[in-house]
C-alpha cells in the first residue's frame, strides 16, 4: 500500500475517533471541530448544512441521553489529494436519562479534507440499517445498495 493512502487512511480514523469522543463526552465544541466550517450532515431524513446548524443538532439529539458509544470500523477509501470519501460501518450503544438505552446499525458515507493539518468531514450521509434493543429485535430499514467503493449515494 502506499504511504500516502495509510497516512490518510490514519487521518481519517483519528477525525472519526475525535468524531466518537467528542459525542461520548457531549463536547459540543469538539464535535464543532470534526467539522468544515461549510460541511453538510445528512441524518435521520434531514440536511443540516454549516458547522453551527450540525452542532445544534446533536445538542438536541443528545438532550435525553446519558452518552451514545459509537464504534466506527475501518473505513473503506478513496483518495485525491487533499481529499477522501468512503464508508464506514459504525454502531452505536446509547443509555437513555430514563435508565433504557438502544443500539443502532448504520454506514457512515463521508468525504473528508485535510485543513490546517487534520482531516475534517466537509460531507456525511448517516445511513440507519436497525435501531432498537440489544437482541437486535426492533425495527430493520431497508436502504438502497449504492454498489461497491468507491460507489457513494446521491447528493440530492
Amino acid at each position: 500500500m502506499e504511504p500516502e493512502y495509510l497516512q490518510t487512511e490514519s487521518g481519517v480514523r483519528l477525525a472519526q475517533a475525535r468524531y466518537a469522543d467528542a459525542v461520548f463526552r457531549k463536547d459540543y465544541a469538539g464535535f464543532g471541530d470534526c467539522l468544515t466550517g461549510d460541511s453538510e450532515w445528512r441524518v435521520g431524513g434531514r440536511v443540516l448544512r454549516g458547522r453551527s446548524e450540525c452542532v445544534a443538532f446533536l445538542e438536541d439529539r443528545m438532550a435525553g441521553l446519558r452518552w451514545v458509544l459509537m464504534t466506527f470500523r475501518t473505513p473503506i477509501l478513496e483518495i485525491s489529494g487533499q481529499m477522501a470519501s468512503g464508508r464506514t460501518y459504525v454502531t452505536e450503544q446509547s443509555a437513555l436519562l430514563d435508565g433504557g438505552g438502544r443500539n443502532s446499525v448504520a454506514t457512515y458515507f463521508e468525504r473528508f479534507v485535510r485543513q490546517e493539518g487534520i482531516w475534517r468531514r466537509s460531507w456525511a450521509l448517516f445511513q440507519l440499517h436497525y435501531l432498537g434493543p440489544a437482541e437486535l429485535g426492533g425495527n430493520f430499514f431497508v436502504q438502497p445498495d449504492y454498489g461497491p467503493p468507491p460507489a457513494m449515494p446521491p447528493d440530492a
